[in-house]
């Protein structure tokens, strides 16, 4: 009797969800199972490593992930880690716009959280393990912030959130951010349309970590 008075309570709330809203919450489930086997380098919350040694994907633009992890699936992104997670037996195409919508929807807060009393040790841990706070970079954050807007800005955006098919750069680690910066001027990765040669090539190395200095300053705490 237990069991059935469940049942026809879940299909009575399934009823009564609108249609978009089930679709919702399944692909987010699914979204979550998948980013399972992510999380075991960058985090439950996709938060990365705490030193830069996986990128912070949560928050990151819904294209740019797919796209990324179908360029390391075809391996014209090579990156060794990433191979055996990312073939076409392991991630297909569905998967990676599931796991890429539910990364995109995780929001990361900046400041530490003010706990009302009522949560559980279990809840406490989690909010504060979801707390992402980039330390400043060393740099002329004025300089920085000069140059991002004239060479970065059109591509990913004037607050760094990125657009489309361009990253997010904002709340990412910098020595993250730097050690792409070096692959794209040695030739290992294409940074733009150019290929190996292009916006990046035109800036001297003060001009790069004056950028990422002022990439570190455009963080805001979430209300």
């Amino acid at each position: 009797m237990a069991l059935r008075k469940w049942w026809w309570g879940a299909v009575a709330g399934l009823v009564a969800m609108p249609l978009g809203a089930v679709e919702m919450e399944g692909g987010k489930a699914a979204g979550k199972e998948i980013n399972g086997t992510c999380a075991a380098c960058h985090g439950e919350f996709g938060a990365g490593g705490k030193k830069g040694e996986y990128p912070r994907i949560a928050g990151q633009q819904v294209k740019y992930i797919e796209s990324q992890l179908r360029s390391f699936r075809a391996r014209t992104r090579v990156n060794i880690p990433m191979f055996p997670y990312t073939q076409e037996r392991e991630l297909p195409d569905e998967d990676i716009k599931e796991v890429a919508a539910y990364l995109a929807q995780i929001e990361l807060p900046t400041k530490m959280p003010t706990f009302t009393g009522n949560e559980d040790a279990l809840t406490r841990l989690q909010m504060v393990e979801k707390v992402m706070i980039v330390p400043r970079a060393e740099g002329d954050v004025d300089a920085g912030g000069a140059l991002y807007q004239k060479k970065c800005a059109s591509c990913h955006g004037k607050a760094g959130k990125g657009r489309g098919m361009f990253p997010m750069l904002v709340g990412q680690y910098t020595n993250y951010l730097k050690r792409q910066v070096d692959l794209y001027l040695k030739g290992d990765r294409p940074h733009d349309d150019d290929g190996t040669t292009g916006v990046l090539n035109t800036l001297q190395e003060k001009d790069v970590n004056d950028i990422l200095a002022y990439l570190t300053t455009l963080q805001e705490p979430k209300e």
